[in-house]
């Protein structure tokens, strides 16, 4: 279960790419989600990126063992990084395309102190680091709707 959970079913098994089919995965969902589905509360999507981190540390540290540390294979911390990328903002194309952008660029240039968070012990280094990347996209969405820009 805990291979499941970490490869995202699966995806994290692409070796080139597999955390960037994982956020655009992430994207899919969250754009049926937006689309297809009534909006679910703010409690809800609180509760869903709480059980994302949760489960995602849970099982990265569970696999660390297996594959060693934060292994190309683990990719649930992609998704737990998109989904903060765009918490709290409308899940059209245009913002998923941004946030897409914006996540993966901080996720893989890791600047201000991304790099210190991947360091830490276990599954906790392996999701921080795209939690700090989700936030830092987070905000610059935010701000662009705040000013108009998206």
């Amino acid at each position: 279960m805990y291979k499941l959970i970490a490869t995202c079913f699966g995806i994290g098994y692409i070796k080139k790419g597999g955390g960037t089919v994982a956020s655009l995965f992430c994207c899919i969902v969250l754009y049926l989600l937006g689309h297809y589905v009534t909006m679910p509360s703010t409690v809800v999507l609180v509760a869903v990126t709480l059980l994302l981190l949760v489960v995602g540390t849970i099982s990265a540290t569970k696999v660390e063992p297996l594959w060693g540390k934060d292994s190309y294979r683990v990719v649930i911390d992609e998704v737990a990084g998109m989904w903060i990328s765009v918490l709290f903002l409308p899940y059209d194309l245009k913002t998923l395309v941004v946030g897409l952008a914006l996540f993966r660029f901080f996720d893989i240039l890791k600047p201000l102190y991304i790099r210190r968070a991947e360091a830490l012990s276990g599954g906790i280094g392996v999701m921080m680091d795209d939690v700090l990347a989700g936030i830092y996209a987070n905000v610059l969405l935010q701000l662009s709707f705040l000013y108009h820009l998206l």
